[in-house]
């Protein structure tokens, strides 16, 4: 069955990815209206593809990353709204941290659990209908994200768009704050998609080789080559796609000269990233 491709659709694909309108229209044909397939579509296509990989549901809203006060737990929340006038205003932000606080103090370990939590006697998802009927939009808590270590650090961007949690193996104090804050702002900027190349989804590992398979199919240059040159130039790409997406391997934005890994030694010397988490609007 077909699926109808609206104009808001392709402007969707559009705003994600730089394609031009006709490239979105044609990958969402191509694939069904399935957005994520046809950014792949446009990938092997060679498009132009800024490929964002989080909260592409996520249309307005806010979210906030929080620690509980001996730093071995951190949460991150989105609270969506329907538009960015809201998202905006003063007592929505007020309101999410109002649902991030109630998270850390009751020590939530899910979004359900979270939405159960009594706050100013009444539940939080009965606070969200009450937020809806006195505003005339539907507001939600979409996700919720946890992670534990020996410190953890939270970072809000400004305009709370990003959040990040970083998780670190050494105990908590004022330099490991420092640096977890630093790591988070590179997380922030860079997107990585895992810790290391050990902790990269296997899905996401075959996604980037059949990629990259289908490209040099698409290359006239790589007709009739022998399969063993193509294995390594395949694995010379998984690679280079490790060293750019994943944390440790990336060079540290505040001094290009190292890596993340090396720049947390310089700190400590077995001081590494056990865990992050990354939410975004847009």
């Amino acid at each position: 069955m077909s699926v109808t491709i609206t104009a808001s659709d392709v402007n969707k694909l559009r705003q994600q990815t730089g394609a031009g309108m006709m490239d979105c229209r044609a990958a969402l044909q191509e694939t069904n209206g399935d957005f994520e397939a046809a950014i792949d579509f446009l990938r092997k296509k060679g498009q132009k593809v800024a490929d964002k990989r989080s909260d592409r549901d996520a249309k307005e809203g806010v979210v906030i990353a929080a620690t509980t006060a001996d730093h071995k737990t951190g949460i991150v929340i989105n609270l969506t709204s329907e538009t960015d006038f809201v998202a905006k205003n003063e007592d929505f932000i007020k309101l999410a941290f109002s649902f991030s606080n109630a998270a850390i103090q009751n020590n939530c370990q899910s979004l359900e659990e979270l939405k159960n939590t009594m706050i100013d006697n009444v539940t939080i998802s009965d606070k969200l209908l009450e937020t809806v009927a006195k505003i005339g939009e539907k507001i939600d808590i979409t996700r919720f994200e946890r992670i534990q270590a020996e410190s953890v650090v939270a970072y809000n961007h400004a305009g709370y768009r990003v959040a990040v949690l970083v998780g670190m193996n050494q105990a908590h104090n004022e330099g490991i704050e420092a640096c977890g804050k630093d790591v988070a702002m590179q997380i922030a900027a860079m997107n990585p998609v895992a810790v290391d190349p050990a902790s990269v989804p296997e899905t996401t590992i075959a996604r980037e080789k059949d990629i990259i398979l289908d490209q040099m199919k698409a290359d006239p240059k790589m007709a009739g080559k022998p399969e063993e040159m193509l294995n390594k130039i395949v694995e010379g790409k998984i690679n280079a796609f490790f060293k750019e997406n994943t944390l440790l391997a990336q060079p540290f934005v505040k001094d290009g000269g190292k890596t993340v890994a090396e720049y947390l030694k310089s700190i400590q010397p077995d001081l590494t990233v056990t865990a992050f988490n990354r939410l975004n609007i847009g």
